[in-house]
């Protein structure tokens, strides 16, 4: 469980994050939402200590991250794994090599056990014939599965996802979404997700929070989001599936 409480950030006197309080479940999709610009990434950072937060507290299973000394702010970062939204595969490395990159820097594993449980990740993402690839053999679904693999190959308790269906066709943005919320529960992780996607709230959101105005401005379930009535909410919801709907029926047509 991750708990959020009164972040602020600002830039240049712009308020960011503003008084941003929230409980992130653990074994449950976690999901952030709002419109570009409203600080989600900003927020995420603060909760992974890549931005320093100006006041407030970010809590991992009780424990005040921002409190830690460098070493433990490391050893907290070894059970972190991060889906970035662009995958960050590296282009030179096999899919193997890829995965097996966090395990190397990060635990103790001989090359054998790497390699076991890089192939196991891969197993986990249907991909299990794809560790001799290299990333520009791979289409933009399967780059997506890998960087999963990668991010739960040191067997994270916490997980990022930074708009993971960025760039993906819907049937895929499915498979992804099935793949984050399947791996969450088995692994029982408490999962951090950050899209624009109306269809993964509807799937996967098992717990969802809207940001409107660098705050907190909803928060509830894919079960009770269409029928807030909350006007920045339904506006954000209605715009994003009209805007879905659209450009399924020009990639269609």
């Amino acid at each position: 469980m991750i708990e959020v409480k009164n972040i602020n950030k600002t830039f240049g006197g712009r308020h960011i994050t503003q008084n941003f309080s929230c409980t992130f479940e653990k074994g449950k999709t976690n999901l952030i939402i709002g419109e570009s610009g409203s600080g989600k990434t900003v927020l995420l950072k603060c909760i992974v200590g890549l931005t320093e937060v100006d006041s407030g507290e970010v809590l991992y299973d009780g424990q005040n991250f921002l409190k830690f000394n460098a070493k433990e702010k490391q050893n907290l970062r070894k059970e972190i794994g991060m889906l970035f939204q662009g995958g960050a595969l590296f282009d030179s490395k096999t899919v193997e090599e890829n995965i097996m990159f966090p395990l190397a820097m990060f635990t103790d594993m001989t090359e054998k056990e790497q390699k076991e449980r890089a192939d196991f990740c891969l197993s986990k993402v249907n991909l299990s014939q794809a560790g001799d690839l290299y990333p520009s053999e791979l289409s933009g679904g399967m780059k997506k599965r890998v960087a999963i693999a990668r991010a739960i190959a040191p067997n994270p308790k916490y997980l990022f996802c930074d708009e993971p269906n960025s760039g993906l066709d819907p049937k895929t943005s499915i498979l992804i979404d099935k793949l984050i919320k399947d791996i969450t529960e088995e692994f029982q992780m408490t999962t951090i997700v950050i899209t624009h996607d109306m269809n993964s709230v509807m799937e996967i959101g098992e717990k969802v929070v809207f940001i409107c105005k660098n705050q907190k401005w909803w928060e509830g379930t894919n079960q009770t989001i269409l029928d807030t009535d909350n006007k920045e909410l339904q506006d954000f919801i209605y715009v994003s599936k009209f805007l879905k709907e659209l450009k399924d029926k020009k990639t269609n047509a």
